[in-house]
């Protein structure tokens, strides 16, 4: 990781650790950087947080100052900015948000021609520039850049992503969970687009309400309406703030993450044929369940370090179709080159249509090995993750566990904590194992 850019770009508090000056100081060297080609349209988009508004106008501003043009295409999931950057003439993405945080966080993800996260040496520029190394020059007269609404962005997604899953859902009943974030303005659209009868929770934008109690990662109410009308809705959605992740719920309420849904999927490709390498990819994170699955399945998973552009860059090296996090971020590389929750949605019931099974009955035989993960907000990152005495504890747990259970401690990308993350055949193993090397970390370094 870089000093400002961390696994998912800059992130931060808005005006705080992220702020409109911030936002003015990467913009400005965007545009500078892709001007030096002449003049340059850069496309920009953002989730629903009160401060996207006011980092939008600041990272416009930064574009225009240095002689590109920056399209704003207002609210929308941060994989449409993605598939504009890649399908239209963009020379580069920026999306505003900070996907399923709270919403007092926010963030600025940039997006590639090729369609992946920016990283390595330009990153590395924008943050020299930050810092003073750098120093560079507005743009004057004509070479100083407009912006320019893109409102017609969305429906240039809308119409690909139905074009790109042509299926028949009439007589299907669908829920889903917008999180008020960005899908709110896509999934529902696209499904009765499709024939689906929809019925929409949490689609009514705040700016505050974003991922408050409901979405992917609190699906708990969402959950509690599914059972409350079990037998009305074939499947139901969840997404999180910028609508790249997908977490479903069956018709009775049962959790489907992102190890079930590559477990389907993994499934679902081998049996036609196109599971490239009959291999899915996934990391550390994923649950031991998927992995003895797959082995029982004869097929191949290939393991990441936690984060999506490490699945993709894996996927990239060996022409694998399919991989994704248990978070819900999958990707399919034979459509997007990045998570997209309304693809997973969509593929979930293409495949359901296909085989002519519920989701209930694609689930069955995986094994989910309980699971505890406790975030430790501690002084020092790479320091824990060096320790002696925290690495004999990991050790001693593992070897106590002798495969029928794990522990993993790994350092966040984006905040001050460190995850340690167990599984194990009961829950009181779990707790067990996680407070025995947890206690160790929060001793020793603990904030």
């Amino acid at each position: 990781m870089g000093r400002y850019f961390g696994t998912d770009g800059i992130r931060g508090k808005a005006n705080d650790g992220l702020s409109a000056e911030r936002a003015f100081q990467v913009g400005r060297y965007l545009g500078y950087y892709y001007s030096r080609q002449g003049k340059q349209k850069i496309i920009i988009g953002k989730d629903t947080r009160l401060s996207s508004d006011m980092l939008e106008c600041a990272l416009a501003a930064g574009i225009s100052a240095e002689g590109c043009d920056a399209y704003l295409a207002g609210y929308c999931p941060t994989p449409m900015i993605c598939y504009l950057t890649v399908h239209e003439d963009f020379a580069v993405g920026a999306m505003i948000s900070a996907s399923h945080n709270p919403f007092y966080d926010n963030g600025i993800k940039i997006f590639s021609k090729e369609g992946v996260k920016l990283q390595g040496e330009v990153e590395g520029l924008i943050e020299d520039y930050i810092d003073g190394r750098e120093n560079i020059s507005f743009a004057t007269g004509e070479k100083i850049g407009k912006v320019i609404r893109y409102d017609e962005g969305i429906e240039h997604y809308l119409d690909w992503i139905v074009k790109e899953f042509p299926i028949d859902l009439k007589g299907m009943h669908i829920a889903m969970d917008c999180a008020n974030g960005s899908s709110s303005f896509t999934a529902e659209r696209a499904l009765k687009r499709l024939g689906a009868e929809v019925t929409v929770k949490d689609n009514a934008p705040t700016g505050v309400n974003i991922n408050l109690d409901c979405g992917s990662t609190h699906p708990g109410a969402f959950i509690s309406f599914m059972k409350e009308h079990q037998g009305q809705y074939d499947l139901g959605l969840t997404f999180d703030g910028d609508a790249d992740r997908q977490i479903m719920i069956a018709p009775n309420g049962d959790e489907i993450n992102g190890d079930f849904m590559l477990y389907i999927c993994g499934r679902y490709y081998r049996d036609k044929g196109t599971l490239t390498g009959n291999t899915i990819v996934t990391t550390v994170m994923a649950n031991l369940g998927l992995w003895k699955a797959m082995e029982r399945e004869g097929i191949n998973v290939e393991k990441t370090a936690v984060g999506d552009k490490y699945v993709y860059d894996m996927m990239c090296r060996k022409g694998y179709i399919v991989g994704g996090e248990q978070s819900g971020h999958i990707i399919f590389k034979h459509h997007e080159t990045t998570g997209d929750g309304l693809v997973t949605a969509l593929a979930m019931l293409k495949i359901m249509k296909d085989t002519g099974r519920t989701a209930l009955e694609l689930m069955a035989g995986l094994r989910i090995y309980p699971q505890l993960l406790i975030n430790v907000k501690v002084t020092d990152k790479s320091k824990v993750m060096d320790d002696p005495e925290v690495l004999k504890a990991i050790d001693e747990v593992n070897a106590e566990l002798n495969g029928n259970g794990r522990i993993l401690v790994r350092p966040s990308g984006t905040e001050p904590l460190l995850r340690v993350m167990a599984e194990a055949e009961t829950d009181e193993i779990c707790q067990r194992v996680v407070g025995k090397v947890a206690d160790i970390i929060k001793r020793k370094y603990g904030a």
